[in-house]
């Protein structure tokens, strides 16, 4: 399968609307907003990285990238997510894909590092690790990882983008 990764384009809101939902319709640890979540940071101007992996001409992915506040004051970083794969597709590197283009923009753009709630064992892969001392209120800290882009990590707690908590 010959995957493309690309930034979105302005065309591509509904399709990556329907991917995300699809993506996490079966998911059992989420509230199944993952959509609404994308389409709010989307409005709110706050889609620092949204890039869609193709395949057959057809978006069957998607990653965002936002920024997070942390209390240090700490500047530069930003959370990953949602990452979404349709799911005929997950399990086929289009997440990898979309996961190595993100984090590569990232570093480009000259961030101090990211932040990801999530498997520890899928994220790890990409250098993402637990970092004592940094945490995000309510979430079990062996899921929240951060990766640096300079080998400094900040300590604190890290506030993703309100569009974090919509509904719907």
């Amino acid at each position: 399968m010959n995957i493309e990764v690309s930034n979105e384009n302005s065309g591509d809101a509904a399709s990556v609307h329907q991917v995300t939902a699809q993506a996490f319709l079966h998911s059992p640890h989420t509230d199944h907003t993952e959509q609404f979540i994308v389409d709010a940071l989307r409005r709110a101007g706050a889609l620092t990285i949204s890039q869609v992996a193709k395949a057959d001409g057809g978006i069957i992915g998607h990653v965002a990238i936002s920024p997070v506040t942390l209390a240090s004051g700490a500047a530069g970083w930003f959370g990953l997510g949602p990452i979404s794969v349709l799911p005929e597709f997950q399990g086929h590197g289009v997440g990898t894909a979309l996961m190595k283009s993100a984090l590569a923009a990232l570093e480009t753009m000259g961030a101090s590092g990211c932040v990801v709630l999530g498997d520890p064992e899928y994220y790890g892969r990409f250098g993402f690790k637990v970092i004592d001392g940094l945490f995000c209120t309510g979430v079990p800290a062996e899921y929240f990882q951060a990766l640096s882009f300079n080998d400094s990590f900040p300590h604190g707690e890290v506030s993703y983008h309100e569009a974090f908590f919509v509904q719907g």
